[in-house]
């Protein structure tokens, strides 16, 4: 994290040196024996904090969500150097994906990691007093809401054990819950954290009393919850300190954590990685994923060339929508105004993911893997947008929708609409699309409104809705846990 890194870094060098005291006796002769376990630590306000600073350096993971909640929906194709190149983004490009899949695997193992982390927290948080820990506490439930709900858009209900750590054993003890009992968690935990935290946080990066609203509104709306979603979004929209930034720096290195900012993943170039560990990456790895192959030119640096839009998406935006050419980058126009040369990868469309292309910088080790692009996990865009859907589709005020969606649209240059009911429902839906093209959000939009399977090629109703469970972990559960629908 990039204002929690240095932090975090020593947290690490401290395990670091307590491992390599166990290598040699000399050494430990000399040196006072240290035993920190789970057993006996949060003895203090440091504890907490330290642990806390755990639970969110895993949120930079999830930047695979983000790649393939956009390969998997027709807004992109998975692109590449060719049709094996990471064989699991070209499984689920074209819905061939099966439960022997390392992306999947990925998504399942890091966010459970992070729920795992935070329940480290919560099974100890009454072992030691301090003023402030009730933020701390809602920190972290804020972040298991946050793990748990990617995981059930993803894979559909999850086993649950409350405010304990999952131990061995568990898996073949501990069923899947229900899809009910798992947001009634999600619900309880953002509840928690909307009630002990505030607009602002102390500091930047962090989870605020906004963050916390929006993911709520956003499972009531997946649940369509459609009173109480424009219930809490009204109050984010009212009671928030959020507004619509500008979109041209919007996606710029200037433009994070603005006004528009509502819950940002914080990522930095300043510390290298390698292919061997890119969940350990302090860089936003999709960022490089997506850059223009063997790049040269101003402005960006090179990449892989994986989640290329298409042209279908493109031509979806009008000629005077400002959104389009700083949302998605035409390589040839690009070429031909800079002077930039590339190479065409696999399933080359000639367009690219311009919000999170690798820009040039000074980041250290493999560019590709280091990028410093925060990720804009919940924008105040989407929070209007999911506002306006919830007050149309629940038939509560189309009026107040229309004034949300028109507010998006003013800044993408765009006519303001006059319609209600259905034909308001479907432009609310384009709308979304445009606005958060290349930010992971279409594939589940389509599916929790019923619309995959007549816009993504090879989905399959009844099947696609989920991703499948890792067959790892079914046969880690001896048959506990029943295989997703189809798979």
């Amino acid at each position: 994290m990039k204002i929690l890194n240095s932090n975090f870094k020593h947290i690490l060098l401290l395990f670091s040196v307590m491992i390599l005291a166990g290598c040699s006796e000399d050494y430990l002769d000399k040196t006072e024996e240290y035993s920190i376990d789970s057993e006996n630590y949060f003895n203090s306000e440091e504890d907490y904090y330290n642990a806390l600073i755990g639970v969110y350096d895993i949120l930079q993971s999830t930047y695979v969500n983000v790649l393939l909640g956009e390969i998997a929906s027709d807004n992109t194709l998975s692109g590449g150097e060719s049709a094996n190149d990471v064989i699991g983004f070209q499984q689920i490009d074209v819905m061939q994906h099966t439960p022997v899949n390392d992306n999947l695997d990925d998504i399942w193992d890091w966010n459970f990691a992070g729920i795992q982390r935070a329940n480290y927290i919560l099974e100890f948080q009454d072992k030691t007093d301090f003023d402030g820990k009730e933020k701390i506490l809602a920190e972290t439930r804020f972040l298991r809401a946050y793990f748990t709900f990617e995981l059930l858009k993803w894979f559909g209900p999850i086993p649950l054990k409350g405010d304990e750590r999952f131990r061995l054993g568990d898996e073949k003890t501990i069923p899947r819950a229900s899809k009910e009992e798992v947001y009634a968690q999600i619900e309880a935990d953002l509840t928690y954290a909307i009630s002990n935290l505030e607009y602002t946080a102390p500091q930047v990066g962090r989870v605020t009393k906004g963050a916390a609203q929006a993911l709520l509104g956003k499972a009531y709306l997946y649940q369509e919850k459609f009173d109480q979603a424009a219930t809490v979004f009204t109050s984010v929209i009212n009671d928030g300190p959020y507004q619509l930034s500008d979109f041209n720096i919007l996606f710029e290195q200037v433009g994070e954590n603005n006004e528009e900012s509502v819950f940002e993943v914080q990522y930095t170039g300043e510390e290298g990685a390698g292919f061997d560990c890119l969940q350990c990456s302090e860089g936003n790895v999709a960022v490089g994923f997506q850059g223009i192959r063997n790049y040269t030119g101003p402005k960006f640096e090179s990449g892989f060339s994986f989640n290329v839009p298409t042209a279908e998406v493109f031509n979806a935006f009008s000629e005077n929508d400002l959104r389009r050419d700083l949302s998605i980058l035409d390589i040839d126009a690009w070429a031909s105004e800079t002077g930039a040369t590339y190479a065409e990868g696999y399933k080359h469309t000639g367009y690219f993911n311009r919000k999170y292309l690798p820009r040039q910088n000074d980041n250290v080790g493999d560019a590709n893997l280091t990028q410093p692009n925060n990720y804009r996990a919940i924008r105040y865009a989407d929070v209007l947008l999911m506002a306006a859907e919830a007050l149309n589709r629940g038939n509560i005020d189309d009026a107040r929708a229309r004034t949300y969606l028109n507010l998006v649209r003013e800044r993408a240059n765009l006519d303001p609409v006059t319609e209600s009911g259905n034909n308001l429902t479907e432009i609310i839906y384009t709308e979304r699309r445009l606005e958060l093209v290349g930010e992971g959000h279409r594939f589940f939009d389509l599916v929790r409104t019923g619309r995959a399977a007549q816009n993504i090629t090879g989905f399959t109703t009844g099947k696609n809705e989920l991703f499948p469970i890792p067959l790892e972990e079914i046969e880690f559960s001896e048959g506990n846990w029943e295989q997703n629908p189809g798979y």
